[in-house]
C-alpha cells in the first residue's frame, strides 16, 4: 500500500490573500504559488521564481520517493506497453492528386515522420525511391526537452509545406515553410500562433491564427511568402475576449473558413482561396446560443446547426449568394436524441456522423436522389470516427472503427457501391486475443432518475463477486464524447485483474445535446453525482467493491476527480487527477488568464453573476476541501500548461494536506518541461502512463 511511504510531505508556506466578491471575502492561503510573471514562464520555464520552483521540486522529490517502490513495476509496465506498439507503424496514406500523404514512425523513434509517396499502384511503405520524408520529427526534436509537431499543410501544387511545432509545451507554435524539392526551410518564421495554416490556391502565401498577449487565438493573419512576420496583413480580429478563432479549409478546397466561437455560439466567415483580397463572406451574424458549421457544394452551402430549437442539430442548405439564416432550408430535420456530430460533403454525397444513446453511426446521402443508407456495427459499445481526407470529387470516405476489445480498423468505404475495404488493422506485436476480453454497456441510475451509460472492459472469466479492482474514468464537460475505443495500454491493468470502466456522465454528448446542457453551469453538479452513481452501480453489480475503485480524469475531468474526492471519498482506494481544473472559482474570476472569458459560457461568470459565484463556490474542489479522510491521490501537472495552469494542482495539494484528517498520501508531480498534454515523445508518454498505473495498482494493494 502507498500509505506512509515517502517520508515527510512538503508543507507549503501560508501567505493569506484576500479578495471580496459580491460581499463575500475569499481567503486563499496559497495564491502565492501563481507566479506574477506566468506569461513569461510559458515562454521560458527558467523564468519561474525560485521560491515556487523550490516548492515544486520538493513536491516532485516527495512523489518520487513515495513511488520509489514501484520502480520495477513501472519498468515492467513500460516494457509491456511498448511491446504492444508496432514501432515502425504507419498511417494509411491519404491521396491528394499526384501524392498520398501519411505519417509513420521509425523503430525507436519518439516523434512522427511526415511523409508522402506518389499515388498509383500500392507499394510497400518506406521503400527507397517511393517515399519522401517531408518532416523528420526525431531530427527536428533532437536535443529539445519538448517537441511536438502541430500541423503540416502542403500547398495545392505540392511544392511547399507550412508546418507548425511547439518546443515548450505552452502551445505557442512557430510556423515554418519547407521547400519540398530541397527539404530546406525558407527564412519565413511565424511565431506565437495556434499552429494552423491554410494556403492560398496559388501557394503565394497562407493564413494563420495569431495568439494575443493573453495566449488567446484572436487574429487571422495573412502571410505572403518572403515577407517578415511584421508585414503580415490582419484579415480578421475577434473583438470579444470570450471567443476563440479557428481556421480551416472547406472540403471542396474553395474556401478558407474562419470560425469565431465560444462553447455555445459560433460565427463563420468564408474567404475565396483563389481571391484572398475579395470581400469576406459572413454566413450568418452571431446570435446567442446559435451554433453552426459550414461546408460548400457548388453554389450552395450545407450547414449543421441547432437553429430553431434543433437541440441535437439538423442540416440545412442555403444559397452561397444569400447564406443568412432567413434562407436556410431543412435538408435533414432535427430528431430529438439523435445528435448529428459531424457533416462531410463530397461532390456527389453528403455524410454525417451521428450518435444515439451512446452508439455512433455513419449515414451516407446520395445528393442526386436523396437516398440514404447507414454504416453501423453490432457490438454493444464501440468507437467510430470519420476522417475527412483531402479530396472532394470522390466517392470514397474513410472511417476508423474499434471497440474496447477490438483493435482499430481503418476502412475505405465507397459511398456508391457500398463496398468496405479494410486498409489497416492495428497491430499488437506482443499479441492480443479479442475473445479473451469482454466489453459491456451498462446503465447507472442517477439520483434524479437519469440513466447514465457505462462502458466496461474486463477479462473473460473475471470473477464478478466484488473483489476486482476497477479503474473508473470520467470527463463530462464541453460536450466531449468519451469513445469506447481500443487502448492497448489498458491491457496492462486488465490483465492484472482490473476492470476498466468509462462513466459517460452528463456534460458530454453521449445521449445528445441535452446530456451536455444538463451538466454545465448551474447543472454542473449532475456530472459529479452521475460519476458517484456509476461507482455505486458497479459495486452493486459485483464488478468491484468499496475502496477497490481508482478514479481517473484529466483537465475538466480532473475537476470531476476533485469534486468526487470531496463528495464520496469513502468509495475510492485512489484518485488520479491529471492536469486537474480544480481552482474553478479563482480561475473564473481572473479574466486575464488565457481560457477564462471563453469558459464563462461553460461554468458561468462568477464576477458578473452572484448566482454563478454561489454555484461555483459550492462545488469548486479547491474551495470545498474538508476535514475528512481522503483516499490516496496522485496529481499531475505541467509547468508550461496554458489551459490548466500549474498552480491549480499545486494549491489544491497544499490545501488537501493542510485540511484532511487522514488517508492519503497526496502526491504531486509537475512536469517541469511540458504543458497540458504531458510529454510529447510517444515512449516518454508511456513513462507517465506507467506512473499512473503503478499508482493505481499500489492503491489497491497490488504493488
Amino acid at each position: 500500500m502507498l500509505k506512509g511511504k515517502g517520508g515527510e510531505a512538503p508543507v507549503a508556506e501560508i501567505r493569506p490573500s484576500h479578495v471580496t466578491v459580491h460581499g463575500r471575502t475569499l481567503v486563499d492561503d496559497y495564491a502565492w504559488l501563481k507566479a506574477a510573471n506566468w506569461q513569461a514562464v510559458l515562454k521560458d520555464p527558467a523564468a519561474l521564481p525560485e521560491d515556487i520552483a523550490a516548492y515544486l521540486r520538493a513536491e516532485n522529490a516527495f512523489t518520487d520517493a513515495a513511488l520509489a517502490g514501484t520502480a520495477d513495476q513501472r519498468k515492467r509496465l513500460v516494457g509491456e506497453m511498448r511491446g504492444r506498439i508496432r514501432e515502425d507503424d504507419s498511417g494509411v496514406p491519404e491521396p491528394d492528386g499526384p501524392f498520398a500523404y501519411y505519417t509513420r514512425h521509425r523503430d525507436g523513434g519518439q516523434h512522427p515522420l511526415v511523409c508522402r509517396r506518389p499515388t498509383g499502384p500500392e507499394a510497400p511503405l518506406g521503400r527507397e525511391g517511393e517515399e519522401t520524408i517531408l518532416i523528420d520529427g526525431d531530427r527536428e526534436g533532437e536535443g529539445l526537452p519538448f517537441f511536438e509537431i502541430a500541423s503540416a499543410a502542403h500547398s495545392d501544387d505540392h511544392r511547399l509545406l507550412a508546418w507548425g511545432a511547439d518546443t515548450k509545451g505552452s502551445e505557442l507554435h512557430a510556423i515554418r515553410v519547407r521547400d519540398l524539392a530541397t527539404g530546406e526551410d525558407a527564412a519565413d518564421l511565424i511565431e506565437a500562433t495556434s499552429g494552423e495554416a491554410v494556403w492560398t490556391a496559388d501557394g503565394s502565401g497562407f493564413w494563420y491564427v495569431a495568439l494575443d498577449a493573453n495566449h488567446r487565438p484572436a487574429r487571422v493573419m495573412f502571410h505572403r511568402l518572403g515577407q517578415p512576420q511584421a508585414a503580415d496583413e490582419t484579415v480578421y480580429i475577434e473583438p470579444d475576449a470570450g471567443y476563440f478563432v479557428h481556421i480551416g479549409e472547406t472540403q471542396s478546397g474553395r474556401f478558407l473558413a474562419v470560425t469565431a466561437s465560444d462553447h455555445e455560439t459560433s460565427e463563420v466567415r468564408l474567404i475565396d482561396r483563389s481571391a484572398p483580397s475579395a470581400p469576406v463572406l459572413l454566413v450568418q451574424p452571431r446570435e446567442p446560443l446559435l451554433i453552426y458549421s459550414v461546408d460548400d457544394h457548388g453554389e450552395s452551402l450545407f450547414i449543421r446547426t441547432n437553429a430553431d430549437g434543433a437541440e441535437d442539430f439538423k442540416i440545412v442548405t442555403a444559397p452561397l449568394s444569400n447564406p443568412g439564416r432567413e434562407h436556410w432550408r431543412d435538408l435533414v430535420p432535427h430528431r430529438s436524441g439523435v445528435m448529428i456530430r459531424h457533416l462531410h460533403v463530397l461532390a456527389g454525397h453528403m455524410i454525417r456522423l451521428e450518435i444515439e444513446n451512446a452508439k455512433p453511426r455513419i449515414v451516407v446521402r446520395d445528393l442526386s436522389d436523396g437516398d440514404e443508407h447507414p454504416v453501423a456495427f453490432a457490438e454493444e459499445a464501440y468507437s467510430l470516427g470519420l476522417q475527412p481526407g483531402s479530396e472532394f470529387d470522390t466517392t470514397r470516405i474513410r472511417f476508423v472503427y474499434s471497440s474496447m476489445t477490438t483493435p482499430a480498423e481503418t476502412f475505405d468505404y465507397d459511398c456508391r457501391s457500398r463496398e468496405r475495404t479494410l486498409r489497416k488493422r492495428q497491430e499488437v506485436p506482443s499479441g492480443h486475443e479479442p475473445a479473451a476480453y469482454v466489453t459491456r454497456r451498462l446503465f447507472a441510475t442517477a439520483p434524479d432518475g437519469e440513466q447514465v451509460p457505462i462502458s466496461l472492459l474486463h477479462r473473460k472469466g473475471q470473477p464478478l463477486d466484488g473483489s476486482a479492482p476497477l479503474l473508473l474514468y470520467g470527463y463530462g464537460s464541453y460536450g466531449t464524447l468519451m469513445p469506447a475505443a481500443f487502448r492497448t495500454n489498458l491491457l496492462s491493468l486488465v490483465d492484472r485483474g482490473f476492470v476498466y470502466a468509462i462513466a459517460h456522465v452528463r456534460g458530454g454528448t453521449e445521449k445528445g445535446w441535452r446530456w451536455y446542457l444538463d451538466g454545465k453551469r448551474e447543472k454542473k453538479p449532475n456530472t459529479f453525482m452521475d460519476f458517484v452513481a456509476c461507482a455505486r452501480a458497479l459495486i452493486e453489480a459485483g464488478y468491484t467493491g468499496k475502496k477497490r475503485i481508482v478514479a481517473h480524469g484529466g483537465s475538466a475531468g480532473g475537476m470531476l476527480m476533485g469534486a468526487v474526492a470531496n463528495l464520496a471519498p469513502e468509495l475510492f482506494a485512489g484518485i488520479v487527477a491529471d492536469v486537474p481544473f480544480v481552482d474553478v472559482l479563482n480561475t473564473m474570476l481572473d479574466a486575464d488568464l488565457p481560457l477564462t472569458p471563453p469558459e464563462w459560457p461553460e461554468w458561468g461568470n462568477p464576477g458578473a453573476s452572484e448566482t454563478a459565484f454561489e454555484t461555483i463556490l459550492a462545488y469548486s474542489p479547491y474551495d470545498n476541501v474538508k476535514a475528512q479522510d481522503y483516499p490516496a491521490i496522485l496529481v499531475l501537472g505541467g509547468l508550461t500548461d496554458p489551459r490548466v495552469t500549474y498552480w491549480e494542482p499545486a494549491k489544491w495539494v497544499a490545501r488537501l494536506r493542510a485540511t484532511m484528517t487522514g488517508g492519503g498520501p497526496i502526491l504531486l508531480k509537475i512536469n517541469m518541461e511540458a504543458g497540458h498534454g504531458g510529454a510529447a515523445g510517444r515512449f516518454d508518454r508511456l513513462e507517465e502512463v506507467a506512473l499512473i498505473y503503478a499508482f493505481a495498482l499500489a492503491a489497491v494493494g497490488l504493488d
